[in-house]
């Protein structure tokens, strides 16, 4: 079913051929990245359903459904910044149950399982292994904080950076989840300090294949950035 004609389908469609120019088949790994607010989830299923347009096999996953325990997460600090950033998801259980089998189905045509989640954030615990297949050909799509971090840029076969000044993503999170939308409130330091410290380390927008400005949700548009 092909989605109505619109400013963000359009864009979309743009980045799905810009993907399709370097991937024509095979496993295609998709990273959608920004900060808490910047509409990573709503952007990924978007892109996904444009994907699927064309026949695509597309599976979604987000960071958010591998994280690490509550014990692990807070052990520098309930407050730590940097905890924020570098304790926050298991990203060894990430690539053992997801990224490493399903790159490995194309050489076994499609027949070794992934499982798209493994911790459910709410309940601090596991959840029950389910194992996915895809066809040989398939585009996996991860949305999700931090996911430009040294160790994982290299995963991905395209990446996206979604832009949203700081006030307007902390505003759309006081929304969704009832928080302070003032990104300066102590309760906010946490997440604001950590995700400075990925901005500084990771570089994120510059190692991203696109830039889209995600401030108004109906019209994202894409931005080429100067790093001369």
């Amino acid at each position: 079913m092909r989605l109505p004609i619109t400013p963000a389908t359009t864009l979309l469609r743009e980045l799905r051929d810009e993907v399709r120019q370097h991937n024509r088949g095979g496993r295609v790994m998709i990273a959608v990245d920004g900060i808490d607010g910047a509409g990573k989830t709503t952007f990924a299923d978007a892109l996904a359903e444009v994907f699927a347009e064309d026949g695509s096999a597309v599976f979604r996953a987000s960071i958010d459904d591998f994280h690490r325990p509550r014990a692990e997460r807070y052990e520098r600090g309930r407050r730590s910044p940097e905890g924020y950033y570098r304790d926050s998801y298991d990203y060894a259980t990430f690539r053992r149950v997801l990224v490493d089998p399903f790159r490995e189905g194309v050489q076994t045509g499609g027949t070794t399982g992934f499982q798209l989640a493994a911790f459910d954030v709410v309940r601090d615990t596991p959840v029950e292994s389910t194992w996915t297949t895809a066809p040989r050909d398939a585009v996996l799509i991860v949305d999700g904080i931090f996911l430009h971090r040294p160790e994982l840029r290299r995963l991905w076969n395209w990446s996206v950076w979604l832009d949203v000044p700081i006030d307007v993503a902390y505003q759309r999170m006081a929304l969704r989840d009832g928080s302070d939308p003032s990104p300066s409130a102590p309760s906010n330091t946490r997440y604001r300090d950590g995700q400075e410290l990925y901005l500084k380390e990771a570089q994120p927008r510059t190692e991203a294949a696109a830039i889209v400005d995600n401030t108004d949700l109906a019209h994202p548009h894409r931005v080429f950035a100067d790093y001369c």
